[in-house]
């Protein structure tokens, strides 16, 4: 039977974090790149921190949904990307890397507030703060993970551009074409490959391989730099 008050608050305390770590994020790439030429996303309304603009019902809420009832090992999901014209940037291949770090970053800063306002909450009222704090300690693993997962050096994501503006141009062509199939080779990293090794008896998941120790780094970083603080 489900234990519909759990599962309230439980959505109470993790959609706050979730919608505003997705929307966030999309809304710093649109920002940056309207700061460096190209305001083709502010023009398209995406430069907001309205999360309508940004939720994609397939990438945000089904593909997700499918597979915590398909039991896989590792879930994960996507907004709908902002779209950049990366030839109107005044300096193209400068340019794609700052725009494609303006998320990763803003979740980073999200995770440092969210940090340092969990040692405010105990000036509120006893529930309330324990809600509160609830919110903030599940913002900054949001975060964290969000932009962990988002500088993986993998074409669509984050980090795969990043990587493609940083290679010299020859070795950057052939790096972008990765682009196309980017999403096929996400989805065998982190679902088949490892329900296909629980089939055969033993635990493998290559994406988390590479993601938790990156994702333990940026949580090393957000202690160092918010949750020293000891509050008034």
């Amino acid at each position: 039977m489900i234990d519909f008050a759990a599962l309230g608050h439980t959505l109470s305390v993790w959609l706050l974090p979730v919608l505003l770590a997705i929307t966030l994020h999309e809304a710093a790439h649109g920002w940056a790149a309207d700061k460096l030429g190209d305001d083709t996303a502010r023009r398209l309304g995406r430069v907001t921190v309205n999360p309508l603009a940004h939720v994609d019902p397939f990438g945000t809420v089904l593909v997700p949904g499918a597979l915590v009832l398909l039991g896989s090992p590792f879930v994960f999901g996507w907004a709908k990307p902002v779209p950049v014209a990366f030839h109107r940037l005044r300096r193209p291949k400068r340019d794609m890397v700052l725009v494609a770090a303006a998320g990763p970053a803003v979740n980073l800063v999200q995770a440092v507030v969210a940090a340092w306002a969990m040692h405010l909450t105990d000036l509120l009222p006893p529930r309330l703060g324990e809600w509160v704090h609830a919110n903030c300690n599940n913002a900054v693993f949001a975060n964290i993970f969000l932009a962990a997962f988002n500088l993986l050096p993998l074409p669509p994501l984050d980090g795969g551009r990043i990587l493609t503006g940083l290679l010299p141009l020859p070795f950057a062509r052939v790096f972008a074409r990765l682009e196309r199939v980017g999403l096929v080779v996400l989805l065998l990293l982190a679902v088949i490959v490892p329900l296909l090794a629980r089939e055969l008896g033993f635990a493998f998941n290559p994406l988390l391989a590479v993601l938790m120790p990156l994702a333990e780094l940026l949580f090393r970083l957000v202690l160092a730099l918010g949750l020293w603080w000891d509050g008034p």
